[in-house]
């Protein structure tokens, strides 16, 4: 295996120990930064270290701003599918860990996920994550049938779930190959915490995610299987954030270096209570994110790899998490469950308690966010943002190497934009409430008329002119 261990430990908590950068030297790095070609591993140091409120507002100006140049307002959505708790692990942060007795484990049938695909259809997703704990149970071959049902999926509109991620334990290259052989987007895996003294006290010895290196280089097995997009995160939370966040460079640069491309996103899930575990209270916590903290290496992270996907789930309350669209993230997850059969349950979405809908089949985090996707996309089109279900260039081959090759000189603008408003199209004239599909009517005709070239603003027009005809799945 080549590189290995990757991450230098001793290294990365000695760049912490520094000086902030000056008031001339911050804005020397953020300026570097808005010319959109990322930071390395020093500056981000130094920017980690800023802890007054100015120097703070001044980073997340700047990412604002490179948010913007290389998103816009574009904003895409997606839901999990949890196929099932099983799990042999014991991590002592999640409510799906072996020693949790107060759930009963449940692996869905393959007639199950497709009836979870099809709750997420009905809703108007077209893109899912199937995600499961690891287990004999739900092995490759099961994944491999899970992820042909899910394609196979066809509500009453005649829609189909147009991409699916997979999130799964580590497995070998030629596991990965079949994986790449279905058809998925993107691999994703997170090394929970990259820190290996931390990570030991979290993942008990005598289970498979014990091994810190096999998962810290499961990524490599991934490419090497054939997989072009890989997503990679941490539990922030589980050790010093500023620490994890040096160590996503690290990864990233490794991945870079040895395949060529960096990884397609990167999570920042947040750790919250989950029943069953040590952490069921949030004062429990071992090492908690403020929310001044969390947006900071949000838009960190958005400056210093800034063609990089940003996910945050619904694990952050709607509130924080229109700030982090703001400032970084570029995906989100809405309408969420996450306990398998979650979405076939019948149960209030709004109710505060935070364990609510999870039958005996637990969840594996709380909910921060318990709108429906319909809420969801009103209040994005209040705020201006373009709700993308778009797909359109994984059918296209623009992935990987090839996606980057288009993104960093600004060209892939010209398909995402589009494509964002004809699947934004699509979701308003089959499954919006009559209240934002009017209005989301109104902010696409408002769009359409962005674009400068003539040629592709008449192209866009005429799109949507077909798909409010009746035509489906268009894209450029």
């Amino acid at each position: 295996m080549r590189n290995a261990n990757f991450i230098d430990r001793d290294k990365l908590y000695s760049m912490l120990h520094g000086t902030p950068p000056t008031k001339t030297r911050l804005a020397e790095i953020l300026e570097k930064s808005r010319q959109l070609k990322g930071l390395s591993l020093a500056e981000v140091a130094e920017l980690l270290l800023v802890d007054d409120a100015e120097g703070r507002r001044s980073i997340l100006d700047a990412a604002e701003y490179c948010k913007n140049e290389i998103y816009g307002r574009r904003l895409v959505l997606f839901a999990p599918i949890y196929t099932g708790n099983a799990c042999v692990n014991n991590c002592v942060y999640c409510g799906f860990r072996r020693d949790n007795k107060s759930l009963r484990r449940k692996v869905l049938t393959l007639d199950e996920v497709e009836t979870e695909a099809l709750h997420l259809l009905r809703m108007g997703h077209k893109r899912a994550l199937l995600i499961c704990g690891e287990s004999p149970r739900n092995g490759i071959d099961y994944m491999v049938e899970a992820i042909r049902r899910t394609y196979a999926a066809r509500d009453e509109k005649g829609s189909t779930i147009r991409r699916i991620n997979v999130e799964l334990a580590p497995m070998s290259v030629e596991d990965y190959a079949r994986l790449k052989a279905e058809k998925i987007g993107t691999y994703v895996c997170f090394q929970e915490t990259y820190d290996p003294v931390e990570y030991a006290k979290y993942h008990p010895e005598g289970t498979p995610k014990a091994d810190y290196l096999n998962r810290l280089t499961c990524m490599d097995r991934a490419m090497e299987g054939g997989i072009d997009d890989v997503g990679i995160g941490v539990l922030f939370g589980l050790a010093d954030h500023r620490f994890e966040i040096l160590a996503l460079m690290e990864h990233a640069r490794h991945l870079e270096e040895d395949f060529g491309c960096g990884p397609h996103t990167v999570s920042f899930p947040r750790i919250e209570p989950a029943e069953g575990t040590p952490f069921s209270q949030p004062e429990n916590l071992p090492h908690p994110v403020g929310d001044d903290d969390f947006m900071k290496i949000v838009a960190i992270i958005r400056i210093a790899m800034p063609y990089t996907g940003i996910i945050i789930s619904t694990r952050e309350r709607s509130a924080m998490r229109d700030q982090l669209v703001r400032y970084g993230a570029s995906q989100i997850s809405a309408a969420s469950e996450t306990n398998p059969g979650g979405y076939d349950e019948e149960g209030d979405h709004t109710a505060a308690s935070p364990y609510e809908k999870t039958g005996d089949t637990g969840a594996q985090f709380t909910l921060g966010d318990h709108r429906s996707l319909d809420e969801v996309v009103s209040a994005m089109v209040d705020g201006g943002y373009i709700p993308s279900f778009c797909t359109g260039c994984y059918r296209k081959g623009r992935v990987g190497a090839d996606f980057m090759d288009l993104a960093k000189p600004g060209l892939i603008k010209e398909y995402c934009k589009p494509n964002a408003m004809f699947t934004f199209r699509e979701y308003l004239e089959d499954y919006a409430s009559p209240s934002t599909r009017e209005k989301g009517l109104r902010l696409l005709r408002q769009l359409a008329q962005t674009f400068p070239r003539e040629e592709l603003r008449q192209r866009v027009e005429s799109t949507l002119e077909k798909i409010g005809e009746g035509q489906r799945d268009l894209y450029f």
